[in-house]
């Protein structure tokens, strides 16, 4: 029975099933926002939302039963309780927070769709060196604020009127949100401040930022070595099972050939009997 359970929710039809409901679930949420639809449509988008909910809970219990003791050691199965769990706290009125949670429901994309899984994977294992670019990017941000707060406080105070302020600026700056605007307010008292704007952006948009892109491609170049590894393995283990079928059955064969030519002398001396009878037979009529 748990093999048929395992065969039935790891089945391909099954798994595009729950990516439908998920997407349908996502859909319906996305039209309880339009005040005219669920004006009109309210109960069945209620009615979808709770089929919804029901069929994660039966996949989550069926995936429990399968798998057992090996269920909490997946992290995917322990997202994908967490999320069913929100989706089933009471909506009272001191937690109604948590119905805008319901949403979260559309994340299930992520266990379940294998590209969207091998991406997260990629980014939970480029964390280590995404930790130090963070820092390498806050220590550049904040000797920039000191500086710019020192020379350009004066000039532009809601700009870089205090270190808050000045960190605020150049986060902006960074991302390219008016900082042009932000460079002329400056540029008018200070014509040269445009060779600090021009470093920070080249420091923190071009190299920085460009560092992050690169770890996250390494993790994924690692990642789809990892999996090609173990596809790789699969196959090696599926070979090394075929040959070892086809030895075994390749010494059957070998065993048959051995009886067969020890059966035939004992038949072929059997069969000459009645020959020579006959022989004898007409050579003393001969006589």
């Amino acid at each position: 029975m748990r093999e048929r359970t395992r065969a039935f929710v790891e089945h391909q039809r099954f798994q595009r099933f729950i990516v439908g409901v998920i997407l349908l679930n996502a859909a319906t949420l996305g039209l309880e926002t339009v005040p005219s639809v669920v004006e009109s449509y309210g109960h069945l988008l209620t009615v979808v939302d709770h089929v919804a909910l029901y069929i994660f809970v039966a996949e989550l219990l069926a995936k429990i039963y399968v798998e057992r003791s090996r269920f909490p050691r997946d992290p995917w199965n322990i997202f994908d309780t967490v999320i069913v769990a929100i989706a089933l706290a009471p909506f009272t009125s001191g937690l109604s927070v948590l119905r805008s949670l319901r949403i979260l429901r559309a994340l299930r994309l992520l266990s379940v769709v294998p590209s969207l899984r091998r991406v997260v994977s990629a980014l939970l294992r480029a964390m280590p060196g995404m930790s130090s670019i963070v820092l390498l990017l806050s220590l550049v941000l904040y000797v920039a604020a000191v500086m710019a707060t020192k020379l350009y406080g004066e000039t532009a105070p809601n700009r870089f009127g205090s270190l808050p302020t000045s960190l605020f600026t150049l986060y902006q700056t960074m991302t390219g949100d008016d900082w042009g605007n932000i460079a002329r307010e400056v540029m008018r008292t200070h014509p040269t401040a445009w060779i600090f704007f021009t470093i920070f952006i080249l420091v923190c948009t071009f190299v920085v930022l460009n560092l992050f892109m690169a770890v996250v491609v390494s993790a994924m170049e690692e990642e789809s070595a990892a999996e090609r590894a173990e596809h790789d393995d699969d196959n090696a283990a599926s070979l090394q099972m075929i040959l070892a079928e086809l030895t075994a059955l390749r010494k059957e064969v070998t065993e048959l050939r051995e009886e067969q030519n020890l059966l035939e002398p004992a038949g072929t001396a059997v069969a000459a009997r009645p020959n020579g009878g006959g022989g004898r037979s007409v050579k003393r009529g001969r006589r």
